[in-house]
């Protein structure tokens, strides 16, 4: 029986073989009481349809049980299992913590090409299922991730609209309808703006009319009013819009993965149980921030 090696199997055998024997001898006691015990004692005056309970104390047995459940709560919840003894997650937990401690240290001084190169090899195990081989999003199956990050990715939200997105408390956000703005000029300002200004990308030269342009816009009461849901500095605001100014950066990858997102065309699960390190973390976004520049 190696099995009962393990506790956890030790603890819920026990437990089952103590109600087991407790059921029996408590049937036993209770079909053996009605065979001898006859009907009588002081009724209550409650009546429900012409049926009346026995004015009966509480049973001394079940007192003593309800007193023994309690203290055995109290000692459970500060000194028992499982925050005091072993448990197979937390187990898990430590040797999940002790390997990405391992990893961190090996990988500690990675140039950006092995970080892409990390960061592919995740992808295509975790990532390419749904978003395509190529990260294009399999034929608006799921989002085109060429464009996540950049320019391109901030006009396409802005035209279609975007949903599912959660704080970092889980709870999910509004959602931001299509069609907010409607004239292109208006759509390619704002995105240079939000770009330029508000996430602060450098990897390309913006538009500076544009940008200038797309400020007057975001900040705009009648025409845009972006920073009623996003803040004046992309900062976010809770309950309505998420902090933009993390968009295409490893905090909002990582708040992604950590939630999913429920969007048009489908739902992306969470990804917390693979317990990523901040080095997979970083190695997926460089690949992702990179994959533009590599098709």
């Amino acid at each position: 029986m190696g099995w009962l090696g393990d506790n956890i199997n030790l603890i819920g055998f026990i437990g089952a073989v103590v109600i087991l024997l407790l059921t029996i001898a408590i049937a036993w006691f209770y079909i053996q009481k009605m065979k001898t015990e006859s009907v009588g004692g002081e009724l209550t005056e409650h009546s429900w349809d012409g049926i009346r309970e026995f004015n009966n104390n509480i049973p001394t047995g079940w007192l003593l049980s309800l007193l023994g459940l309690m203290i055995w709560a109290v000692w459970y919840i500060l000194f028992g299992y499982p925050l005091n003894a072993y448990s197979q997650i937390g187990e898990y937990n430590q040797e999940s913590q002790a390997y990405n401690e391992r990893f961190e240290a090996v990988h500690a001084n990675m140039d950006s090409e092995k970080l892409r190169e990390m960061g592919q090899q995740i992808f295509l195990v975790q990532c390419a299922q749904c978003h395509g081989l190529t990260a294009e999003g399999n034929d608006g199956k799921a989002q085109n991730l060429t464009r996540w990050g950049k320019l391109e990715g901030v006009i396409d939200t802005v035209r279609n609209g975007s949903q599912g997105l959660k704080n970092a408390n889980g709870e999910e956000f509004g959602g931001m309808p299509a069609g907010l703005l409607d004239e292109d000029k208006d759509i390619q300002a704002v995105a240079h703006y939000v770009m330029s200004e508000i996430v602060g990308d450098k990897t390309r030269t913006y538009d500076d009319e544009l940008v200038r342009y797309g400020k007057e816009i975001y900040n705009s009461e009648e025409k845009g009013t972006c920073f009623n849901c996003h803040g004046k500095n992309g900062e976010g605001v809770e309950y309505m819009g998420p902090a933009i100014r993390d968009y295409g950066k490893e905090e909002f990858l990582t708040n992604v993965l950590k939630y999913g997102k429920k969007g048009e065309i489908g739902f992306m699960p969470s990804f917390e149980y693979l317990n990523f390190s901040q080095k997979e973390l970083e190695a997926l976004q460089t690949f992702i921030a990179a994959k533009q520049e590599i098709q």
